[in-house]
C-alpha cells in the first residue's frame, strides 16, 4: 500500500507540474499532448485511489484511520486537478470562440445601404398598415356612433308614441287590459333597444381590440 500511495502522490505532483507548463505557454509547446497527458494521469490517480480504498480496509485496524486520511487527501487533489483541467478547457474554448468571431468580423465585407434600405421599406410598409388599421377603426367607431344616434332617435319616437297611445286610450276610454298590453309591448321594445345598444358597443370594442 505504501508503494502505491507514493506512486499516486508522485502522479499528483507530476500533473501539477504539467499545469505549470500550460500556464507558462513556452514556444513550440504541444498543448494538446500535455492536455491528454494530464487527463491520463488524473484517470490513473482515480484508479489508484480506488485500489487504495480497498487496501485500507485490508490493513491493520490501528492504521486504517491514518491511511484513510491520506487516501482522502489524494482524492481531494484529484478532484482539484480535474476542476483545474475543466476550467482550462473552458477558457481555451472561450478564447477560440472569441478569436473566430474576431476573424469573422475582420474578414466581413460591408456593403452599401442595401440592407438598410430593406429595413426602411419594411418599416414604411408596417407604418402604412398601421395607418390603414387606424382609419378602419375610426370608420367603425363613426358607424357605431351613427347607429347609437339612430337608436336614440327611435327611443324618443317610441316614447312619443307611448304618450300618444295613452292620450288616445284616455280619449277613447280603452280598458285597463288593453293599456297593460300596450305598455308590455313598449317595455319589450325598450329591452330590444337596450340589447341592440349593448351588442353594438361590444362589437365596436372587439373590433378596436382586434385592430390594435
Amino acid at each position: 500500500m505504501e508503494l502505491l500511495y507514493h506512486q499516486t502522490n508522485k502522479l499528483v505532483q507530476e500533473t501539477q507540474h504539467l499545469f505549470s507548463q500550460l500556464e507558462k505557454r513556452t514556444p513550440n509547446l504541444d498543448v494538446k499532448e500535455i492536455e491528454n497527458n494530464i487527463e491520463s494521469k488524473i484517470n490513473l490517480i482515480n484508479s489508484n485511489c480506488e485500489r487504495l480504498d480497498v487496501l485500507c480496509l485490508k490493513g491493520p485496524i490501528f492504521q486504517r484511520q491514518n491511511a484513510k486520511m491520506r487516501v482522502d487527501q489524494l482524492k481531494y487533489d484529484s478532484r482539484h486537478l480535474t476542476a483545474a483541467l475543466n476550467s482550462w478547457r473552458n477558457k481555451m474554448i472561450k478564447k477560440q470562440r472569441e478569436e473566430s468571431e474576431r476573424e469573422a468580423l475582420l474578414s466581413r465585407t460591408f456593403t452599401t445601404n442595401d440592407h438598410i434600405d430593406i429595413m426602411i421599406d419594411h418599416n414604411v410598409q408596417h407604418n402604412s398598415s398601421l395607418r390603414n388599421a387606424i382609419h378602419g377603426v375610426d370608420d367603425i367607431i363613426q358607424s357605431g356612433s351613427s347607429i347609437l344616434d339612430s337608436l336614440r332617435s327611435q327611443r324618443i319616437t317610441l316614447k312619443g308614441a307611448h304618450k300618444k297611445l295613452i292620450d288616445i286610450g284616455n280619449t277613447l276610454g280603452l280598458s285597463n287590459t288593453t293599456m297593460r298590453l300596450i305598455e308590455e309591448r313598449i317595455r319589450q321594445d325598450g329591452f330590444v333597444l337596450v340589447g341592440g345598444i349593448l351588442f353594438t358597443c361590444v362589437v365596436i370594442v372587439l373590433v378596436i381590440i382586434y385592430f390594435t
